[in-house]
């Protein structure tokens, strides 16, 4: 599934972990979009991910979510 950000570049669901998980991507939370804005490395692999919203996530190392990425050409 291929579509468009909401910034106008293509997008693409991506699966994400702590270790590839970036800022900008969008996961959807309870059927609510929700854009990560901030990122904080915790002990153990986790990272704390904060929203647009102002909401917080905890990601575990193991955890692993589907986000859409706006595909970035260089």
């Amino acid at each position: 599934m291929r579509g468009w950000a909401s910034g106008g570049g293509p997008a693409a669901p991506v699966e994400v972990t702590s270790d590839s998980v970036q800022r900008g991507d969008v996961i959807q939370i309870g059927g609510r979009p929700c854009r990560i804005t901030d990122l904080l490395q915790l002990p153990g692999g986790a990272k704390r991910l904060r929203f647009e919203s102002g909401e917080l996530l905890t990601m575990h190392a193991r955890t692993r979510l589907v986000a859409v990425r706006t595909l970035r050409r260089w």
